[in-house]
């Protein structure tokens, strides 16, 4: 493929497979899916992302879920912000792959933010999961999982519903992880000081 086909969507390697795939439109296909298979597909996608995620984020992921459930309303006024940007990065990705403008400007930005998006929503999902599960006396990651998921499929009866509560667990996620990295290496109680008090020598 030449460099000017990667600007016109010209080339005949790739492209064609990212413009069928962005004009057959994915988010159509989904809508099109009957509530059960939403809810199956919505389900099994959340159980089986929430472990992969913890899995390969162990320390980030499971203090991410951790900071969602101690300061829930911070963490949604710093991730709403970062998922609108998220999301519109995605949009406006796949809108120019759609457009035929060519894989060189729609490609990076779909990827970063499906990067972004997915295993933050679903860490998300599993801090509300794991609120859900502790009032049941359940408390911890692999119960949060599952209650997370269980969520994310029962919602899927209901498109409007499946919006509203993924964006909630993409706020969450988004700013507890951001917060997360934030705090990365910092002292974060007083616990963890090296040096104690000069009172206390």
């Amino acid at each position: 493929m030449r460099p000017a086909e990667l600007y016109t969507g010209n080339g005949d390697t790739g492209y064609e497979v990212l413009e069928s795939l962005a004009a057959s439109g994915a988010f159509e296909a989904y809508h099109a899916l009957e509530p059960l298979g939403r809810v199956g597909m919505q389900f099994a996608a959340t159980l089986l992302l929430g472990f992969v995620i913890l899995g390969l984020l162990q320390g980030h992921g499971s203090r991410t879920v951790t900071t969602v459930r101690r300061s829930p309303i911070i963490s949604v006024c710093i991730g709403f912000p970062g998922l609108l940007i998220a999301s519109g990065l995605t949009g406006t990705g796949y809108v120019l792959i759609g457009r035929g403008v060519g894989t060189f400007f729609g490609l990076p930005l779909v990827i970063l933010g499906t990067t972004v998006l997915f295993p933050l929503v679903t860490l998300g999902f599993v801090a509300i999961g794991r609120t859900l599960a502790a009032r049941l006396g359940r408390d911890g990651l692999g119960s949060g999982v599952l209650a997370g998921s269980f969520l994310c499929g029962l919602v899927g009866f209901s498109l409007p519903l499946t919006v509203f509560v993924a964006s909630l667990a993409a706020s969450l996620g988004i700013g507890a992880f951001v917060r997360v990295l934030l705090h990365a290496g910092t002292t974060t109680a007083p616990d963890e000081r090296t040096v104690p008090p000069a009172n206390k020598i």
